[in-house]
């Protein structure tokens, strides 16, 4: 499927994996008869977005070929650009019970009949191998790699189905799968879509170049991820108020679209800012901003790293254009949002506040500076993230 007036998804064609009513209803009555396996909270979103079309050209979790040649080169082994793998692990306990040519029941994490593996595969994997190459580090203390060290050591591939699509449970407005985010974008006549990418909530920084990505794109796809995340990070709900105080105030209404990602965060740094924008190449959108440290944890990758990795592709091999972003920060110079691109000041005159720093404002209860964090923003932020003090 390629869309005249529009960008095409990766690989060309829109996948969708969700069944009919007669295949559903025919595997609900097999129900009881296949062999089960519950996924996890990652699992059961990387099940959604492969269904919905997030991740095509993926019809399922990936098979060994494509595996090893995503974990080593990026790309599928057809050849076409991919930078994480997408696989289902479990125990060997499990996977002995199972074999290749049968379907497989998928249960979500509460236990429900979700989806349908047609397992074509089975195979083993070296996790450190994978760490090295994926997340440039085999250290646990890494959430990504700590993923992949604590998952089974044999993958199981093959197509899957999901038996229905069901409204988000905390953001059921904001559901908006790739489908309808380019019927969306055609119905506003945008040829041209900026999407950005966020586990954190929106502050000052973010603003700017959004606004600067805006001047020169027809609209903006403001799509927080919403799927597994680590501890620390700031609650989905409390990111989503912020972003409608946001867009409430501060942004013309009708050239932004807020959505949810249900997928997970992997913590890659520059090969999930490849994954990323991809999956908003899915989604419909031309353009995908990548600012300091895109998709990083700790001190693991250096600040632009996942801007250079855009370099390794030809620009058509990925079909989306990057639109790289320095580390904005308030100039007190000039009273504005900038970047050393465009403002002449001292390292003196900056502000410059990290996620970790206004994490830790908050939970004493006190208000990050407007030069950070619109008032409204920041006033929502210290009401959910106060910490109730031991007396």
């Amino acid at each position: 499927m390629h869309v005249k007036d529009g960008i095409a998804p990766h690989g060309g064609t829109l996948i969708n994996r969700l069944t009919s009513p007669e295949q559903r209803q025919t595997f609900l009555d097999k129900a009881d008869t296949l062999p089960q396996i519950t996924l996890d909270e990652r699992a059961f979103s990387d099940l959604v977005m492969i269904a919905i079309g997030g991740f095509s050209p993926l019809t399922g979790f990936m098979g060994q070929a494509d595996y090893a040649t995503v974990v080593t080169d990026m790309r599928l082994a057809n050849g076409l650009p991919w930078s994480i793998p997408i696989t289902l692990s479990v125990d060997e306990a499990v996977a002995a019970e199972l074999t290749e040519g049968q379907l497989v029941r998928l249960d979500d994490p509460t236990g429900r009949f979700v989806g349908v593996l047609e397992l074509t595969e089975k195979y083993t994997y070296d996790k450190q191998h994978q760490a090295i190459h994926v997340y440039r580090t085999d250290e646990e203390k890494h959430p990504g790699v700590k993923v992949v060290y604590e998952q089974g050591p044999i993958n199981l591939a093959g197509p899957v189905w999901l038996l229905q699509r069901d409204p988000h449970p905390l953001f059921p407005n904001y559901q908006v799968d790739p489908a309808d985010s380019r019927a969306m974008f055609r119905q506003r006549g945008w040829k041209t879509v900026v999407g950005f990418q966020t586990r954190n909530p929106i502050h000052r920084a973010h603003e700017y170049i959004q606004k600067c990505a805006l001047e020169t794109v027809d609209g903006l796809f403001l799509h927080p991820l919403v799927g597994a995340t680590k501890k620390d990070d700031i609650p989905a709900d409390v990111r989503m108020r912020c972003y409608e105080i946001m867009l409430e105030h501060y942004f013309p209404q009708d050239r932004v679209i807020l959505a949810i990602n249900p997928s997970a965060m992997r913590y890659a740094g520059p090969r999930e800012a490849i994954f990323h924008a991809l999956i908003r190449k899915n989604y419909g959108c031309t353009h995908f901003i990548v600012g300091r440290d895109h998709a990083g944890v700790g001190d693991y990758y250096g600040t632009y790293d996942a801007q250079h990795i855009f370099g390794e592709f030809e620009p058509e091999e990925l079909g989306i254009i990057p639109m790289k972003f320095e580390h904005a920060f308030y100039c007190t110079r000039t009273g504005t949002m900038a970047t050393t691109k465009t403002s002449p000041s001292t390292p003196e005159e900056r502000i410059h506040l990290s996620g970790t720093k206004v994490r830790e404002m908050l939970r004493r209860g006190e208000l990050p500076p407007a030069q950070f964090s619109r008032p409204e923003v920041a006033a929502e932020l210290v009401k959910a993230m106060r910490v109730p003090q031991e007396v």
